[in-house]
């Protein structure tokens, strides 16, 4: 039960992080620079997903790089490894999660009456 916890616990703490890391983005864009309706930049849905998968993509490779050269005793850095190995298969929990809640949503809009 306290491993259970402590796994938690972690993805819990890096959301804070990020969550406050994007806090203070929008403070220093928007702080200096306000912005108007026709000024607004747009983000492609397109583009985020497909950098997403890109980086998920990445750290699964770094990982098994990693690994492989801890297995054919190129390095020795198997703690290393490891945290690149649980650091890609969270990345990998998470954007599973993601498109269930996506696929949901679609769901969701095409049972709505017209």
């Amino acid at each position: 039960m306290q491993d259970k916890v402590m796994s938690m616990e972690l993805p819990l703490s890096q959301m804070s992080e990020v969550r406050a890391q994007m806090n203070v983005l929008e403070m220093t864009q928007i702080a200096p620079n306000p912005l108007t309706a026709n000024q607004v930049n747009s983000v492609s849905f397109t583009e985020v997903i497909s950098q997403t998968l890109n980086n998920v993509d990445q750290q699964g490779k770094e990982a098994s790089a990693l690994m492989t050269a801890v297995d054919t005793g190129k390095s020795d850095d198997l703690v290393g490894a490891m945290v690149a190995s649980q650091k890609a298969s969270l990345s990998f929990a998470a954007l599973v999660q993601v498109r269930n809640k996506l696929l949901t949503a679609y769901d969701d809009v095409m049972k709505m009456p017209v």
